[in-house]
């Protein structure tokens, strides 16, 4: 499978999944853009890192996923967009009445609104290269609820709605616009909460993990950044010409539940 040719844009993409996401289509020879809201030495190193690795052209271009402009300048600024991915968010958990409303604004925001306003920058010129692959990375969390993630569970459920309309207005162009929804995956934040929730449970590390981290996901293994990107990578190729307007889910059994 080869995306060599094709520009990739992945939005919040220096760290976790984004990252994991950028990586994998950039192995599969798409070159890449790399965002986030920073614009610091080590974000353009992680671009010349991959450029060096895998031998695509990759850049990064900042922008705050939670201003509109930003998120339209950003497509511009990658000098063509064949795929789009979707990833940029942000989480805070509390209670609806203690919800602070700024938080909840850029959650919505920066997870769902930052999505309409890349997808709306994007999706012309991919109609007139005649190629294009939206994938958003919603969440578990876009198919089922928690309680305390009030804002996150509306904005993911919103890019599952968001996913449906667009693979149905690119329904008869060579577009197609998926959902991947991840249970827990194994980024370096959550492994860095490990150890602090050993100690809070008096937990071995397998226990916390299998008991109290992954409760909710069947496998009791974390979904890997890899995986991500592979599902990522498949949706652009040309096996999936005909899955849109759909979710996948790749959490480990959770919303078979």
């Amino acid at each position: 499978m080869s995306l060599a040719g094709k520009t990739a844009v992945i939005t919040g993409s220096n760290s976790g999944i984004g990252l994991g996401v950028a990586r994998e289509l950039a192995k599969a020879g798409a070159n890449v853009v790399l965002n986030s809201f920073t614009d610091n030495e080590e974000d353009h190193a992680l671009a010349a890192e991959i450029a060096k690795v895998t031998g695509v052209d990759a850049k990064y271009v900042q922008a705050d996923m939670s201003k509109a402009d930003d998120c339209r300048r950003l497509i511009v600024a990658a000098g063509g967009c064949d795929i789009l991915v979707n990833n940029a968010g942000i989480q805070h958990v509390a209670p609806v009445q203690e919800f602070p409303t700024a938080k909840w604004d850029a959650i919505i925001a920066i997870n769902l609104s930052s999505a309409f306003h890349t997808i709306a920058a994007a999706v012309t010129g991919m109609r007139e290269r005649g190629y294009g692959r939206i994938v958003n990375i919603a969440s578990a969390h876009g198919l089922t609820a928690s309680p305390y993630k009030s804002a996150y569970v509306a904005a993911k459920h919103g890019i599952v709605g968001l996913t449906k309309t667009i693979g149905l207005e690119t329904a008869q162009d060579p577009i197609t616009c998926n959902a991947v929804c991840p249970g827990y995956v194994l980024t370096p934040l959550v492994e860095a909460q490990i150890p602090d929730t050993m100690k809070e449970y008096n937990m071995s590390r397998e226990d916390v993990i299998k008991n109290v981290m992954l409760e909710r996901q069947p496998s009791k293994e974390f979904a890997t950044v890899e995986q991500l990107g592979g599902t990522v990578a498949f949706l652009a190729s040309d096996a999936a010409a005909q899955i849109t307007g759909t979710t996948i889910s790749v959490d480990g059994g959770w919303t078979a539940l």
